[in-house]
């Protein structure tokens, strides 16, 4: 065979270090301890006379999913079909079955491992049902989304499900340790730059086994490229990018970090977590116009200025982009934590929602309606309404502006924070003028 073959067999690319290093047993398996420690759930599982059960693992990308998945198949000695609900469909799925029952036929069992299986549409889903309640295939499904809103209840109902955690920074810099004396002896690297790694990527085992192997080759072209040091690391670096998916768990995981911070006046954790945002890539006009839904709901009228602050920072996002709009967030979003607090006109709007609700279509009590035309006010449109300006401190006291089938009721019950302190006040007092007029109209 011709030296230049490119199919020649001594020219094949050399697999990858995240392959190579791929655990060959339990006991490889970096971290998830909670899991696979001794005595722990899935490992007890696993090492069962009968270990082969349906299962999903959810948790962020790269922490074994797909490793566990084939360590359970060869520890029963059972047939391992892989599909990926991202490439495959119900031609794949149906493919899948047909050999998981010649398998059977066989006496052999059958693991199906479906990645990102939360891809799958609902009846792509429920597919496998049949297939599972039969034992024709043991069920493994990998997921990086919240399960309880990604997959049917229908095939959740029949897994167990075991939640992977990203992986320390300490446990990655031991098994990229063992990585270096195993597949590369020669070289040598100082433990920051293992750190630096580690940093990078973030929890995600994969990531960092490719990081360490872009660096060997980064290095070759230097005077001692069998050293490793953190001048690599800036290069390295814009490959990585913190843990964040747009419209999944750590969307939603981080902003409401970031809005419960605000909500808890902590304006050094609320920052930590814009910054985290947008450094994973959130839209910043997304967190601007979640700080408007804060200042509302948590601020209110204990300081109304807080729901203008973050209209103007969103105006200026709009207008200028970033940096400039990220600042204007960043002042916000400082501003709401400092704020004082308060829910009270939020509570208000739902019990106002629930009592509309509840209530029917109650007509527009006569007084209130305006009786624009001659016939409006024959049928007494308006007739009786009291001019608030023309009563006495501009205020008509007993006046009833509910529905007669509505009972008034106090939606608003303002704290005594902020500005809320003096609403408080004054609608004490005007709930008292209203509780005095009602009582001499009664007796």
């Amino acid at each position: 065979m011709p030296e230049n073959d490119l199919f020649a067999p001594e020219l094949a690319p050399q697999e990858p270090l995240a392959a190579r290093m791929r655990p060959q047993c339990l006991d490889d398996v970096v971290g998830q301890s909670h899991l696979l420690g001794p005595d722990q759930p899935l490992r007890k599982a696993i090492e069962s006379c009968d270990g082969l059960h349906s299962f999903l693992l959810w948790g962020p990308p790269g922490v074994g999913k797909t490793t566990l998945a084939r360590l359970v198949s060869a520890q029963s000695n059972a047939l391992f079909l892989q599909l990926s609900a991202v490439f495959g469909g119900v031609k794949d799925i149906r493919a899948a079955i047909e050999r998981a029952y010649e398998a059977a036929a066989r006496g052999r069992r059958t693991v199906l491992f479906i990645d990102e299986v939360h891809r799958f549409n609902k009846s792509q889903q429920d597919a496998f049902l049949p297939h599972i309640e039969d034992g024709t295939v043991c069920f493994i499904g990998a997921t990086t989304e919240n399960p309880s809103f990604e997959v049917n209840g229908a095939l959740l109902s029949r897994l167990r499900i075991y939640h992977l955690k990203a992986v320390s920074q300490a446990d990655i810099i031991a098994l990229l340790e063992r990585t270096l004396a195993r597949c590369y002896p020669d070289h040598r690297s100082a433990e920051s730059f293992l750190e630096g790694i580690a940093n990078i990527a973030d929890g995600d085992i994969r990531q960092s086994l490719n990081l360490l192997e872009l660096s060997i080759g980064l290095a070759q072209g230097r005077e001692q490229p069998e050293v490793l040091d953190t001048s690599l690391l800036d290069d390295l670096a814009e490959t990585g990018a913190r843990r964040f998916d747009k419209g999944g768990d750590q969307f939603y995981d981080q902003i409401s970090a970031l809005h419960k911070s605000v909500r808890g006046s902590d304006p050094d954790a609320a920052m930590y977590w814009l910054a985290r945002m947008l450094d994973g890539g959130c839209d910043p006009l997304y967190i601007a116009r979640r700080c408007i839904r804060m200042a509302s709901e948590d601020i209110g009228l204990a300081d109304p200025r807080a729901l203008q602050l973050a209209l103007d920072a969103t105006a200026v996002q709009e207008r200028l982009g970033s940096p400039e709009g990220e600042l204007a967030i960043g002042q916000a979003v400082v501003y709401l934590a400092c704020a004082a607090k308060s829910n009270a006109v939020y509570m208000a709007f739902k019990r106002a929602m629930d009592t509309a609700k509840s209530s029917g279509s109650a007509e527009v009590p006569m007084q209130l309606r305006n009786g624009v035309t001659k016939a409006m006010r024959a049928a007494e449109y308006g007739e009786d309404y009291r001019y608030a300006h023309d009563e006495p401190g501009g205020f008509a006291a007993g006046a009833r502006y509910f529905p007669q089938e509505v009972n008034p009721q106090f939606f608003y019950e303002p704290t005594d924070r902020g500005l809320e302190r003096n609403i408080r006040e004054k609608l004490e007092q005007l709930r008292a003028l209203n509780h005095a007029a009602q009582g001499q109209r009664d007796s």
